[in-house]
């Protein structure tokens, strides 16, 4: 019975940690599976990996003319397929459930920062511009790195091993196109262990 005890007061500050553990899934930009992990009462760590959106037409248009496949080569259209989308990233957490007067569970809001690598699979049409009848394909894989910022929320279920998030953010290219930035934003739900 002792050595119960004991091993029991020495887990219990792991035990408690690891409530605030969640695995779930995140809906929207990217669509992400998603684990979240608190290091502090107020600092989270999180990892996603999931499938990355595409970009806008001019986007894709833009990069073939700045990197043709022959000198000659003329732009008729592209096919974007979704491709990988890896996050890792850190926020800051504040407690705000008396500020919307919430009885049950718990609110917190946090913003914070953090690392993103995308990939997409882009197929161009074009013709050689001394053969314009020809119709001529590339293919290629187009990635993308940079820093995300966020903002969002999220409630913590007091029956429930579940809290739902709801958040928004930006992407900054570093790599590929330096400087383009792409808006994201997602929902999700993760279960707690």
């Amino acid at each position: 019975m002792k050595y119960r005890l004991i091993t029991l007061l020495v887990l219990l500050p792991f035990i408690s940690f690891a409530q605030e553990r969640g695995a779930g899934i995140r809906l929207g930009e990217p669509l992400s599976i998603t684990y979240k992990d608190f290091l502090t009462e107020y600092i989270s760590i999180e990892g996603m990996i999931g499938s990355a959106g595409i970009n806008g037409a001019s986007y894709y248009q833009k990069d073939f003319e700045s990197n043709l496949p022959e000198p000659n080569a003329f732009y008729i259209s592209h096919s974007a397929k979704k491709g990988i989308s890896f996050n890792v990233r850190s926020a800051y957490h504040e407690d705000i459930t008396d500020i919307f007067s919430i009885t049950e569970g718990y609110l917190l809001a946090y913003g914070g920062a953090g690392v993103q690598l995308r990939t997409t699979k882009v197929t161009y049409a074009y013709a050689d511009g001394q053969n314009s009848s020809q119709v001529r394909n590339d293919s290629r894989t187009n990635v993308d790195f940079g820093p995300e910022a966020f903002i969002g929320a999220e409630y913590y279920f007091d029956d429930v091993p579940i809290s739902v998030f709801g958040e928004a953010g930006f992407f900054l290219e570093l790599i590929d196109r330096i400087g383009h930035i792409k808006g994201q934003g997602g929902i999700g739900v993760r279960y707690l262990f």
